[in-house]
């Protein structure tokens, strides 16, 4: 015959069996360390932030509370940033919106988008391409014949070179020129002193290119009098980032035609409580 419960002790410790399994049950969770179908939101000025065990965060993402741009940063357990997109490095970063750049361990930019040109690398700074030519010393020509000549793809906005040129008795002329989709444009041109060196240095951006195009350079020289002889030579050549906001170059028209086109229609007013 069934167990009948037949004193209220008995029925009371039936009931404390039953609230026993309910409370271990309400204790029971599925792990919380995994995301297996769905997204994860965060918004409304939201961050991510992961921490190491000594606190130091590793990485970020979302908007700055400070600045407001949203950004990730990942970082060194050292707290030094490695890799950052946005303006989120220091509390004072002002760095154009969505600026990527890649650290060293000691706090050097050493991969990064141009600060003042959108079109452009601003680190690191890439050579140009200059070889010499058999006029490159001992020339004795009164007309202008290339010194140097080279071929380079553009990686940063703004060319700097560094020359030097000797001319004997009635001095000289040297001038560089740069040639870009089959135009020809004059950056510079001096005059040399007689039985000296006369230094150059010639900073241009690099207007009309986009980025990787290529761009020939020619180093020309000639002597003012006839019978005499000119060197020209290079110290440096390479391009590099701009400094200030006068040096970005002037895009290309098609480029500033596709950027006018590309731009996002005004968004419709909104209407409180709608």
């Amino acid at each position: 015959m069934p167990y009948v419960p037949q004193d209220v002790l008995d029925r009371i410790a039936a009931l404390e069996r039953e609230v026993r399994q309910l409370r271990g049950r309400a204790q029971i969770r599925p792990a919380l360390n995994q995301i297996l179908h769905g997204d994860v939101t965060i918004g409304e000025g939201g961050r991510l932030i992961v921490r190491d065990p000594d606190g130091t965060a590793v990485f970020q993402t979302g908007q700055t509370p400070g600045i407001g741009d949203y950004y990730t940063t990942m970082f060194r357990d050292t707290g030094v940033p490695a890799l950052t997109i946005g303006a989120n490095s220091y509390p004072d970063d002002d760095a154009p919106s969505q600026m990527v750049r890649m650290w060293d361990r000691n706090r050097n930019i050493i991969v990064m988008d141009d600060y003042y040109s959108d079109e452009f690398l601003g680190r690191p700074w890439m050579p140009v391409q200059l070889h010499p030519t058999e006029r490159q010393g001992g020339y004795t020509g009164t007309n202008y014949d290339s010194a140097w000549i080279g071929t380079t793809p553009a990686h940063n906005a703004v060319l700097y070179l560094s020359l030097s040129t000797y001319a004997n008795t009635g001095g000289g002329q040297a001038r560089v020129v740069l040639v870009h989709d089959g135009n020809e444009t004059e950056l510079d041109e001096w005059d040399c002193a007689a039985n000296q060196w006369t230094g150059r240095q010639i900073t241009h951006p690099l207007d009309g290119l986009r980025f990787l195009s290529y761009f020939s350079l020619r180093v020309e020289h000639r002597n003012k009098s006839t019978g005499q002889n000119c060197e020209t030579r290079v110290w440096s050549a390479y391009t590099r980032n701009t400094f200030t906001e006068d040096e970005a170059p002037d895009v290309p028209l098609e480029v500033a035609s596709n950027a006018r086109s590309a731009a996002p229609l005004a968004a419709a007013p909104t209407v409180e409580g709608a």
